[in-house]
């Protein structure tokens, strides 16, 4: 399979801070704006976290550099890799290990990335179920499997699942109740209790 072609510049929200402040931008980027890595992926989708929309909205304590690209997860087509790890082609996903706070992330059209980060994209997916399910949807998985690997069942009693309205509490409501367990989902925000109720 031939390298598919980058072109020069592509197209990335990126957050700057100046004396004007701290805001986000999009910019045509070259590959030599983006940081280290061994892998170029063209970036296929990326999800909306809440951590993203503080980052976009210029909070404070989130990212840890500027300019930097947010987007704390991403999917997408390997274009190349130096480890050998991946080939042209290859679907992958990747979630966590700092990128969209410490390192370039998912709002570009393309990322450099370390492989050792990366996870394939498993077979029969794509890129779009890979961020509909995105990190909220990770790690509500994470922890129900927590669960599950301490030993614990749905005849063990309810369990409680709190900051239910939210992207990984409400996944872990759902993920948990198909599981046959009883669930009480727990929220600060009364105005969404309704929506909680699986």
């Amino acid at each position: 399979m031939s390298t598919p072609t980058v072109p020069a510049t592509f197209r990335a929200l990126r957050m700057v801070k100046d004396d004007a402040g701290i805001r986000p931008e999009f910019q045509q980027l070259t590959l030599d704006d983006l940081g280290a890595g061994d892998t170029l992926v063209r970036v296929q989708c990326s999800s909306l976290n809440y951590k993203d929309g503080l980052a976009v909205m210029g909070r404070p304590g989130v990212l840890r550099r500027y300019p930097i690209i947010p987007g704390i997860d991403l999917a997408g087509e390997v274009i190349s890799s130096e480890s050998g790890e991946y080939q042209p082609g290859d679907g992958v996903i990747l979630t966590g290990w700092g990128i969209g706070e410490k390192v370039d992330g998912g709002y570009s059209e393309f990322a450099r990335v370390p492989a050792a980060s990366l996870v394939p994209l498993p077979a029969g997916t794509d890129a779009v179920w890979a961020m509909s399910v995105g990190t909220a949807g990770f790690t509500a998985m994470l922890a129900v499997m927590a669960l599950e690997d301490g030993g614990v069942s749905p005849t063990d009693g309810e369990v409680l699942v709190t900051g239910a309205a939210g992207g990984v509490g409400s996944t872990a409501v759902r993920l948990l109740a198909e599981a046959g367990f009883s669930v009480t989902a727990s929220t600060g925000r009364p105005q969404k209790a309704t929506t909680c109720a699986v």
